[in-house]
C-alpha cells in the first residue's frame, strides 16, 4: 500500500470513525500490528496449510460471508457462525485486524485500512518465517489451487503448479483440479510433482474397472525423529458437481472404511502422528473425525470456512482437531504438535491472516509472478466497466457479483429467468474499482464455460432448485456437496432451509406472477456438466454486458424471503431480505 501522508491521515480518520481498533494505525503504516506474526514453535512437529487458494498469484480483496446457515444439529455452531458471533465465540476485538480477516464487518472501511490480502509472494514470506523455527515442518496444499484466475486457465495450470513448487509444497490433495482432465492431471502428478518430490495423495479415489488406488493413499515423513503420515482425502462428490467426463475412469467417495483402512495401517507402519488433508469440506469433517478413529488432526478445505482455532471432535478412541483455513490464500495455518511417548501430547494453533501489506513479497517468487503474466497482461487490464457498488460472491443465497453475472445472462440471452453456480471462489471489488477482464474472470475461469438458454417448465426450475438446495441443507452432512445456492435471476421465492427436498423452496414469483408448474420459462444459465454442450463463454457474454453498462450502480440483489431458522441465528446477520 502506496500513499502520500494527507491519504493516510485521511484513511486512519476513516479507521477511527468506523471503530478500528488501535493496531489500524500501524496497519496503515505497512508495519503488522505488535506479535501478530510472531508464533513461537510448541513441540517438536509442525504443519503449516493452506487451501482453496483458486489460483491466485496477487493479493486481492475478499468478504467473508454475512450467511452461512447450519442446518439439524449444526444449527449455531462453527462453521455455522458469522459477524458479530463470531468475534464473540473467539474472543476476537471488533475493529481489529483479525476481525477483518475473519468477518464481513465494515469491510469496505476496514479494507481499506488493513490492505489486501493473500498473493504467492507475501505467503512465501509467511512460510519462510515460519518454517525457519520449525525445522522440516510440512506444508500442505488442501486443493482448489490449479482453477479460479485467467492465467491458470490460459497456461493450462502450469502457473499454480510451479508456484506451488517453489512455494515449497509437500502434500497436496485435489479437488478443481480434475476439471482440467485426468491426463493433464497424471502429467502433472507424475512429472512436475514427481521431479519436485511433492506427494500427490487421496485415499478416496479408485478406479471404476477394480478399485485400485488412482493416487498415493497417504506419505510417511520424518520430522525430527518422528513419523507422520498424511493421508489424503479428495473432494468426494468431483464427478457430481463437476464433469464426470473430465475424469471417466476414476471413482470418487467419502470411503470411511478405507480410510479406517488406512489410517490402521499408517500405525501400523510406525506413525506416530497421523492427519488427513482433506478437501471433504468442514461439516462433513467433523462428523468423519467421529467416526474414524486414530487421526489426529484434520487440516480442512472446500468449504472456504476461515476457523480461528481447531474444533474437538470426540469418537470412540479419543480426540481429533479439525481445522479449517479458509481461502484466495488468505490464510495460513500453523499447527504444533509436542509427541512424547509415541503420541500427540499437547498442541498450538494458528490461523494467520496474510495481508499483503504487512509482509513484505518475496523477491524470487514476485519475480516469477510478474514473468508469467507478462504475455497476459493487456488482456488482464482491461477495463469493462466501473463499479460504483460493492462486488462479492460469498454468502448461502447471492452476492452482488452474481447478480451481475444473472443480470447479464438475462439481458444478452433474452431469457426470462437465469441461473449462476453457487460457486464459493471468487475475489471481490470495493466501489469505484474498475472491472477489468481479470476480476471477470475471477469469477468465471472455468473449463467449461458455455453459456446455455434452455426452456424449462416452472416444474422443472422448481426441481433444480430443490436438488441444488438439499445439497446445500440436507442435515446429513455426507449427502453436502458444499458450495452455496444456485444464484437466481428474475424469480423470487421463499425459502426453509430445515425442511426436506421438495418441500424447502415455495412462493416462486416472475414479474409480480407466480411461477406455474406447466408453463414453459426461457432460462440463461452456464457451467454444464454435460459432455459436448456448446454456447458462447460466459465471460465473454459478462463482458459485453459491461463494456455496454459501462458503469455497474444500483445493482438489486435478489435474495429469497428466508424462513425457519430463527430470528436469532448465529449464521445469519446484516441480511438484505427478510428471515424468521
Amino acid at each position: 500500500m502506496h500513499m502520500n501522508r494527507r491519504e493516510f491521515l485521511q484513511l486512519l480518520a476513516v479507521a477511527a470513525a468506523s471503530g478500528m481498533a488501535l493496531d489500524s494505525k500501524s496497519a496503515l503504516a505497512g508495519i503488522a500490528p505488535a506479535n501478530f506474526y510472531d508464533v513461537p514453535r510448541h513441540g517438536n512437529v509442525s504443519f503449516l496449510h493452506f487451501t482453496d487458494c483458486h489460483a491466485q498469484l496477487l493479493p486481492v480483496w475478499f468478504r467473508e460471508p454475512n450467511v452461512n446457515l447450519g442446518v439439524g444439529s449444526a444449527v449455531g455452531k462453527v462453521p455455522h457462525i458469522v459477524g458479530r458471533d463470531l468475534l464473540k465465540t473467539y474472543g476476537i476485538k471488533p475493529g481489529s485486524a483479525e476481525a477483518h480477516a475473519f468477518s464481513y464487518l465494515d469491510f469496505t472501511e476496514a479494507a481499506k485500512v488493513y490492505g489486501k490480502v493473500g498473493g504467492f509472494a507475501h505467503l512465501k514470506t509467511l512460510v519462510d518465517r515460519m518454517r525457519a523455527q520449525r525445522p522440516g515442518a510440512l506444508l500442505l496444499d488442501g486443493g482448489d489451487t490449479w482453477q479460479g484466475s485467467a492465467t491458470s486457465l490460459w497456461t493450462n495450470a502450469q502457473d499454480m503448479v510451479d508456484a506451488c513448487i517453489k512455494l515449497g509444497v509437500n502434500v497436496m490433495t485435489p479437488h478443481w483440479e480434475s476439471t482440467f482432465g485426468a491426463e493433464r492431471v497424471m502429467e502433472i502428478v507424475n512429472k512436475d510433482f514427481k521431479n519436485a518430490n511433492v506427494d500427490f495423495v487421496a485415499q478416496n479415489v479408485v478406479t471404476n474397472d477394480f478399485g485400485d488406488q488412482v493416487f498415493k493413499p497417504y506419505v510417511i515423513k520424518e520430522q525430527n525423529g518422528v513419523k507422520i503420515a498424511v493421508i489424503g482425502q479428495a473432494f468426494p462428490y468431483t464427478p457430481i458437481a463437476n464433469p464426470r467426463w473430465m475424469v471417466p475412469d476414476w471413482s470418487f467417495g467419502i470411503r470411511d472404511d478405507n480410510m479406517q483402512k488406512w489410517v490402521d495401517d499408517a500405525r501400523t507402519n510406525g506413525a506416530q502422528v497421523v492427519v488427513v488433508l482433506s478437501h471433504n469440506g468442514m461439516d462433513v469433517d467433523l462428523k468423519m473425525a467421529s467416526r474414524v478413529t486414530g487421526i489426529d488432526a484434520i487440516f480442512g478445505g472446500h468449504t472456504h470456512d476461515g476457523v480461528p482455532q481447531p474444533v474437538q471432535v470426540k469418537n470412540a478412541k479419543g480426540i481429533t482437531l479439525v481445522t479449517n483455513a479458509g481461502s484466495n490464500s488468505k490464510f495460513l495455518g500453523v499447527m504444533d504438535f509436542e509427541v512424547k511417548g509415541k503420541r500427540v501430547v499437547s498442541y498450538k494453533y494458528r490461523l494467520l491472516p496474510v495481508f499483503s501489506n504487512l509482509l513484505p513479497a518475496d523477491k524470487d517468487m514476485d519475480a516469477f509472478i510478474k514473468t508469467v503474466r507478462a504475455p497476459y497482461e493487456a488482456k488482464l487490464n482491461e477495463t469493462l466497466a466501473i463499479t460504483d457498488d460493492f462486488l462479492y460472491r460469498r454468502g448461502n443465497f447471492n452476492g452482488t457479483w452474481d447478480q451481475v453475472i444473472v443480470d447479464a445472462l438475462m439481458e444478452v440471452k433474452g431469457a426470462d429467468a437465469a441461473f449462476s453456480p453457487g460457486f464459493r471462489w471468487g475475489t471481490t471489488l470495493l466501489p469505484g474499482d474498475p472491472i477489468t477482464m481479470e476480476r471477470l474472470m475471477d469469477q468465471t475461469a472455468i473449463t467449461y464455460p458455455q453459456t446455455t438458454l434452455n426452456e424449462m417448465t416452472g416444474a422443472t426450475i422448481k426441481t433444480i432448485m430443490e436438488d441444488v438446495c438439499d445439497n446445500l441443507f440436507n442435515d446429513d452432512p455426507y449427502y453436502q456437496q458444499g458450495g452455496d445456492m444456485v444464484r437466481v435471476g428474475g424469480i423470487e421465492y421463499t425459502v426453509n432451509p430445515n425442511k426436506k427436498i421438495g418441500e424447502r423452496i415455495t412462493d416462486m414469483m416472475l414479474k409480480g406472477k407466480p411461477v406455474e408448474a406447466d408453463k414453459v420459462y426461457k432460462v440463461a444459465g452456464w457451467a454444464p456438466v454435460g459432455e459436448g454442450v456448446q454456447g458462447e463463454p460466459v465471460w465473454d457474454v459478462v463482458a459485453s454486458y459491461l463494456r455496454d453498462k459501462k458503469t455497474i450502480k444500483g445493482v438489486k440483489l435478489n435474495t429469497p424471503k428466508i424462513v425457519g431458522i430463527g430470528k436469532n441465528n448465529p449464521g445469519i446477520a446484516d441480511y438484505d431480505g427478510s428471515y424468521s
